[in-house]
């Protein structure tokens, strides 16, 4: 019988046992998530095993990270289902610090980490604050864990950007690594907020993957009136039932589309019934 993943909660042993793993010489990677975990995070664990030889998870309900009228309280915590899943992933060691760990001077006397451009607009303009939230907590996980990779999921297209700009523009010697989205064979991307669709919004989530697809195969054939595919997918989804909140096509570095960039991102974010859902694809201008 395969022995418990092994759950560390202070800081102090978590740099202990790191600081082992080095003195072997082990390359040590990271990945930080909220939990209540589904395959998506579990891609990331066996992604960071291709890069390191000692992997990391961590498992924090950030509440920086949420606004007043958000899903703190209620964000799913499911501990042992969650370690079940990382040791079979293969994941070595879980930290699971409480809120009192993390910020010992408490939440309002926190140093912030602010990260301008890439965090404003799109779910920065949408969820205010959102992002220095983001920004504060994966600083403090890359001192207490100094990885060597750190992975995490496309899906968060904005948070991936804020993440890299964050490590180029404070120095931080850790590789960022992105991972593909992963979806339902119906296209939707996996979220743990999934779980709080009906089944009969469950049915209908997928929309927002085939809007992305629909306005992706125009912008690749070369239509590059933005505004018009943005307008487009955004009556799409409010046919369909959804309450966008935004679609937008950016260059890749979130800076707005340009006409003479081959390769573009469409971000895209709508609620369904009470649900924040968001998604996004790369496009290829086709090269015929």
């Amino acid at each position: 019988m395969k022995a418990p993943l092994k759950t560390l909660v202070e800081i102090s042993q978590l740099r202990e046992e790191l600081a082992a793993c080095r003195a072997q010489g082990k390359k040590i990677a990271l990945v930080p998530t909220m939990g209540n975990l589904h395959q998506g995070h579990l891609r990331l664990v066996e992604e960071a095993k291709r890069h390191a030889d000692f992997i990391v998870a961590s498992i924090f309900v950030n509440p920086l990270q949420f606004n007043p009228d958000e899903d703190y309280e209620s964000y799913p915590r499911t501990l042992a289902e969650d370690q079940t899943k990382l040791a079979s992933a293969g994941c070595d060691l879980l930290f699971t610090p409480s809120v009192e760990v993390v910020y010992p001077n408490g939440q309002e006397n926190q140093t912030r980490v602010v990260v301008p451009g890439v965090s404003e607009g799109l779910c920065g303009q949408k969820r205010p604050g959102h992002f220095d939230g983001v920004a504060t907590i994966v600083t403090k996980l890359f001192n207490f864990v100094q990885p060597d990779v750190a992975c995490f999921g496309q899906k968060d297209y904005q948070q991936l950007s804020v993440i890299r700009k964050l490590v180029e523009d404070l120095s931080f010697a850790i590789k960022i690594i992105d991972v593909p989205t992963h979806r339902t064979p119906e296209g939707l991307a996996l979220s743990s907020r999934n779980n709080y669709l009906t089944p009969e919004q469950l049915a209908k989530a997928p929309t927002l993957y085939a809007t992305l697809k629909e306005a992706a195969k125009e912008l690749a054939a070369g239509n590059t009136h933005f505004n018009e595919l943005n307008h487009q997918a955004r009556a799409r989804l409010a046919e369909q039932g959804f309450a966008p909140e935004y679609v937008e096509i950016r260059n890749l570095d979130l800076s707005p589309a340009s006409l003479t960039a081959n390769t573009w991102v469409i971000l895209i974010a709508a609620r369904l019934g009470k649900t924040r859902l968001i998604d996004n694809l790369i496009v290829q201008r086709d090269s015929n």
